[in-house]
């Protein structure tokens, strides 16, 4: 007896803002080249950055510092990973978000393969602002991420030349915000720290290799 085989379904760059489920998003085959993310049950696609776009480089040198961290304190950070190397899955959403970086401190349980993104969670979620993404990562996954039991969520703003630290609460997140004159620091990896000025000096340096 024959049975029909399911059609793998594809997405592309046309598709940003049609409607799709979460089922059938988390493992459609994607165009390559471009970033996608499922927001609130519609498509959202986005050019992948390259190395002197401003968004880029100020992930970079985030990174760059956690995996200092990381090496100088081994055992704390287990993964420091890209949007394009995790996914974060949020059903009551129909949402599939994939952050600038997402710090895992633990490996995940269970099977390691597509499914374990269904319930690994990072401890902290960092997300750098762009002019389109600002709705986004302000106000949606803002919710999201505090459904989804993150403990600290950092938006990195360089238009705005601040970062915005949001600290899970009992209730809701608690923020502070810091301006070029802050340093990012959290009670997750003790003696971190990160000065806004060197965040604001890649921003800088991403608009000059434009030129």
């Amino acid at each position: 007896m024959l049975t029909a085989t399911r059609r793998k379904v594809k997405i592309g760059p046309n598709d940003h803002g049609k409607k799709m489920s979460l089922k059938a998003f988390e493992f459609a085959e994607a165009e390559e080249g471009y970033h996608y993310e499922l927001s609130r049950g519609y498509i959202t696609v986005s050019d992948v950055a390259n190395y002197i776009h401003i968004h880029a480089l100020i992930a970079a040198t985030i990174r760059d510092a956690l995996s200092a961290y990381k090496f100088a304190h081994p055992g704390r950070i287990h993964l420091i990973l890209s949007s394009m190397e995790c996914k974060l899955l949020m059903p009551e959403w129909e949402s599939e978000r994939h952050p600038d970086l997402a710090v895992y401190f633990t490996k995940p349980k269970g099977p390691k393969d597509r499914t374990m993104w269904r319930t690994w969670v990072p401890e902290l979620v960092v997300e750098v602002v762009s002019e389109r993404s600002a709705d986004r990562d302000y106000i949606e996954k803002r919710v999201e991420y505090w459904t989804l039991g993150v403990k600290e969520y950092w938006i990195v703003d360089a238009k705005r030349r601040q970062v915005l630290l949001l600290t899970r609460g009992k209730a809701d997140w608690t923020e502070k915000r810091l301006g070029l004159d802050g340093v990012c620091t959290t009670k997750l990896l003790p003696g971190f720290k990160l000065p806004c000025q060197v965040i604001a000096d890649a921003a800088a340096q991403a608009e000059e290799d434009a030129e």
